[in-house]
């Protein structure tokens, strides 16, 4: 079996009309179906939804047309279609229930880095926070 390689992202060719799921430099993730896609690596999604993670539960909130710059993906892979009907041992949650999850999983987050950069400060350490400004 013999198969043409495509250098860059002339190989996302293959995957116009694939539903795939996407991670951002921010840790988005997204699932939709690719329509287009250019020399930049920049991606067009439709029927696209945001999946968040807190824990083992997940919710999914509907973004339709997506445009996501290709130097914002990290990770891209596509979906098995018959594989994403089976249970997962992830809970399914209403949209507000995970937002709300999301906040608090962020402020605990920002406590912790509050109590290390007070730690730190204690014992004359200079403290650089990794990222945490991002997520606000």
């Amino acid at each position: 079996m013999t198969q043409n390689y495509l250098p860059g992202t002339a190989s996302l060719i293959e995957e116009i009309d694939k539903k795939l799921l996407i991670v951002l430099r921010d840790g988005r993730t997204l699932i939709g179906w690719l329509r287009s896609v250019d020399q930049f690596a920049n991606l067009v999604l439709q029927g696209t939804i945001e999946r968040i993670h807190v824990g083992k539960k997940y919710g999914d909130i509907p973004r339709g047309i997506f445009v996501v710059r290709g130097e914002n993906v990290v990770l891209l892979g596509e979906i098995d279609l018959d594989k994403e009907k089976e249970k997962t041992q992830l809970d399914e949650v209403p949209i507000d229930e995970i937002l709300e999850l999301q906040r608090q999983e962020l402020h605990t987050k920002q406590e912790a880095e509050e109590r290390k950069k007070t730690a730190m400060l204690d014992r004359g350490l200079v403290y650089h926070a990794e990222g945490l400004a991002d997520d606000l």
